[in-house]
Order: structure tokens, then C-alpha cells, then sequence
């Protein structure tokens, strides 16, 4: 890797799961203009709804989540109770039974939740949306936590697409990280869930975990091709002990350096092609009959909190502690605190912390990283005209892409922007030229590749 390449892959820059970034949301945005905001989103428009479950039976080492660990199930029953009533208060808001196409669990460990609290909480759900004829139900799971029980809760709350923490299959790994789990245990968690019937599996893979090499990064790709799941997720790890404390557990000597980082990100992707999947934007692979290949190759795949996705309704609504919800008029974000979420939702009050209005120059803007990150091209021009604005007006984002283009990351041709072949582990580089927030403030993202 050249040094240019080198500063390209250490550059600090967000991950574009969504446009303007949560960074730049601020307490100006209410529970107030949330109501009025559920209020305008247009009857027949289908939702996409995610619950978070911020509680996990112990706290993994290198997680970035917002969760904390119990060994009860109390907390997570009278959790349960008030996220059914933060359901209840948006079923109010919103007037009308709204059409739902997607529904994505996470956390945390939602599966956590006991069956007749899963379930209660799943009725009301049904009974307060459409459910459409393609609803996509899917969970976030520990598969140390997966049982045929589980299994087949999920199966009566019609899951059909679960994604497995695996993260690395090597021991060593597994205890730097605080997270011990056998291949047998994994894969007994996909005979239960296969058994069930639930037939979509994801995997969740990462690199850049501490004593990580190219030896025990390939076995874990070879472990994961013989459970077969049909899409596979690739993270980076971020190690933010600034931000959550407990990746202090962590030893930075261990963690493999910029070069490695990088070294193992190339080997297990170009281990997971080899192996038949089809490589997706970023971090995301496929199988070829998977309808994220589908989605890449008929170019409606999208971009939201979930990564890369086939979701493609417009607005999220999102409850539970910290999720984040996207609508028409703009982002809103929950209290992260479960404490003062709950005190909130009990008052019978929008648990909203803070949030941004989002105008035709934000669409705009999200719109063409989103074609990025996912095409790897975008007609500026067509794009500004969609939203009612003028080309000029990106006048220093093209700027931006000049040296970019000048070293080799992207080609221009009028007002056409594609992301070359070596630009493509980049992308995010290119995307930031597009970012008009990202100055505005200090926020420390994480590196690009």
C-alpha cells in the first residue's frame, strides 16, 4: 500500500449510515415536532419500524452499542411494558393503521425479551399496522442465547430473517474481546433457527480485533462458508475508549496496526468472494440468489442505520432507548438514558432528546451518498434537479473531488461522479465531499478503512 493509499485509509470520516449524521442533531428538535412530523407522513407510505433492547446478559468487550448487561429477566419484562407504551403513544400520533414493510429488532440483546413479553409486544405491533404480504421481520441475536424455544418464539412472531453476532471464530479472539463461542455453538444456533424455519441467516464478521491475523481471520471465513449464511457483514472495529469505557478492557498493544488492520480487511474479503459471495458496497457480501445480490444488481439497494439493506421505505419510526427514526420533514433520536426514557414514556410524553429538520438541499445531499456508497455513481445534475436545486450549488463539493479524481479515486465526466475500482475501499472519502456539516463540528469518526 502506498503512503497516499495509507492516508485515504486513515481518514477520519463518518459511516453514512445516514445524511446529515447523528452527530449534528441537537436538542432544537422536540417531542413536539415529532408529533407534528408523524402527523404529516403520508397515509399510504409504508414504515420500516426498529425496537431497540438495550440489555445484554454481559457486556462484550468491544461493543458500541448502547446496552449494559443484566442477569435477570425483571428489567427486561417492565422494559418491555413501557416500549409497548412508547408504541401505543406513536399509534396515537400517527391516527390511522399505516402500512409496515420492515421491522428490525436490535440492541443489545433483544432476544433477551421472554416469550409473552416478545409476543405482547409483537401483537401490538400487528394489531396497530399493516403488516405488508413481502414484510421483511427481522432480529439481531447472541448465538449463545439461541435455543429451539427461542427458535420457535421467533417463528410465532413470524421472524423470518435472523443476524448472528459471530464477530470471530479464533479463542484467542474470543477472549480478548469478551466473547467465547464455539463454532459447534454457532452452528447449533443455525440448525435451531433453520429448524424453526427461519431460513435467513446474517452473519455479522469483524476485522481489526486485538491478535487477529491473516491465519485466524481465513479459518473464521472458512467457518463462516460452511454454515452457509446468506448475507455476511464485515465491520471494522472501531476502538473508541473515549467514548465506551469499557473497550479500555482492550489492550491497544494487541490491537493489529494500521497496515494489518488494513492487510485483514483485504484478506477476508477477497476470502469471502472467493468463497462464492458477492461483494456489497462497503462491508456487506451475498450470496448471488440473496435479495441484497438482487437489490446491487437491479440497483435498488439502500443505505439507512442497519448498513446496507433492501428496506426501501422512506421513513423509519424507531423506539426503545437511543434509536433513531428518519421522516420526511427531518431525524429524530430518542433519550439514550433508559432510566429518563422510561420516566418519559410513563409521563406519556415523545421520549425525543434531539433530532434535525432536514431541507431539499439535505434530501438532495443524502440522496446522492446514498447512490455512492451503494452504486458507486451519481449524476449530480439529475440529482439536483430531483429536489428542485441548482447545480452550482455543489460548486465546492466538486472542489473536493479534485484531488481525488487526480489521485486515481474517482473519475468526473460533466456532472457525472463515479467511484473508481481503487477508489471503491474509499468510498466514504468521496461521499464526505458531499457532507456539508462535516466541518461544523469536532465529532471523531472512525477510520475509512
Amino acid at each position: 500500500m502506498t503512503s497516499l493509499e495509507l492516508r485515504y485509509a486513515t481518514q477520519s470520516v463518518p459511516r453514512y449510515t445516514s445524511y446529515p449524521t447523528a452527530p449534528h442533531f441537537s436538542e432544537a428538535v422536540s417531542g413536539a415536532d415529532y408529533e407534528g412530523w408523524l402527523a404529516a407522513i403520508p397515509e399510504d407510505a409504508p414504515l420500516s419500524l426498529y425496537l431497540h433492547v438495550p440489555f445484554c446478559r454481559e457486556m462484550c468487550h468491544y461493543c458500541g452499542c448502547n446496552t449494559k448487561a443484566t442477569k435477570q429477566d425483571e428489567p427486561v419484562v417492565a422494559f418491555a411494558k413501557t416500549l409497548r407504551k412508547e408504541i401505543s403513544l406513536v399509534l396515537q400520533k400517527l391516527g390511522s393503521k399505516r402500512p409496515v414493510q420492515h421491522i428490525h429488532w436490535g440492541g443489545g440483546t433483544p432476544s433477551l425479551l421472554p416469550r409473552e413479553a416478545f409476543l405482547a409486544t409483537f401483537e401490538l405491533l400487528k394489531s396497530g399496522f399493516e403488516f405488508l404480504p413481502d414484510l421483511e421481520h427481522a432480529i439481531e441475536l447472541d448465538p449463545r442465547t439461541v435455543t429451539p424455544y427461542l427458535a420457535e418464539t421467533l417463528t410465532m412472531a413470524g421472524v423470518n430473517r435472523a443476524s448472528l453476532g459471530v464477530q470471530d471464530f479464533d479463542l484467542t479472539v474470543q477472549e480478548s474481546i469478551g466473547r467465547v463461542q464455539s463454532f459447534e455453538c454457532v452452528e447449533e444456533a443455525c440448525k435451531a433457527l433453520r429448524g424453526a424455519g427461519i431460513s435467513e441467516i446474517n452473519f455479522d464478521l469483524m476485522y481489526g480485533l486485538p491478535h487477529q491475523t491473516s491465519e485466524t481471520i481465513l479459518r473464521t471465513v472458512d467457518l463462516t462458508k460452511q454454515l452457509a449464511p446468506g448475507r455476511i457483514a464485515l465491520f471494522g472495529y472501531a476502538h473508541v475508549p473515549w467514548f465506551k469505557k469499557h473497550q479500555k478492557l482492550i489492550s491497544e498493544d494487541a490491537l493489529p496496526k494500521t497496515q494489518e488492520r488494513i492487510e485483514l480487511s483485504d484478506i477476508a474479503r477477497d476470502a469471502l468472494v472467493a468463497a462464492g459471495y458477492t461483494a456489497i458496497g462497503l462491508d456487506h457480501f451475498a450470496l448471488p440468489e440473496d435479495s441484497m445480490a438482487v437489490a446491487l444488481n437491479d440497483g435498488t439497494l439502500k443505505r439507512n442505520f442497519q448498513g446496507y439493506t433492501t428496506d426501501k421505505a422512506e421513513t423509519l419510526l424507531g423506539f426503545g432507548p437511543s434509536s433513531i427514526g428518519f421522516l420526511p420533514k427531518g431525524y429524530v433520536q430518542n433519550i439514550h438514558e433508559t432510566r429518563e426514557w422510561t420516566r418519559q414514556v410513563e409521563d406519556g410524553a415523545l421520549p425525543i432528546k434531539k433530532g434535525i429538520a432536514v431541507d431539499a438541499d439535505d434530501l438532495c445531499r443524502a440522496h446522492i451518498i446514498e447512490r455512492l456508497m451503494t452504486a458507486y455513481e451519481v449524476d449530480i445534475a439529475e440529482a439536483a434537479e430531483r429536489f428542485g436545486l441548482n447545480l452550482n450549488g455543489f460548486a465546492e463539493s466538486f472542489a473536493q473531488l479534485q484531488p481525488l479524481q487526480a489521485d486515481g479515486l474517482v473519475s468526473i465526466d460533466g456532472s457525472l461522479v463515479k467511484v473508481t475500482q481503487v477508489g471503491e475501499r474509499y468510498v466514504r472519502v468521496v461521499a464526505a465531499a458531499f457532507d456539508a456539516y462535516l466541518h461544523a463540528n469536532a465529532a471523531r469518526h472512525s477510520v475509512a478503512v
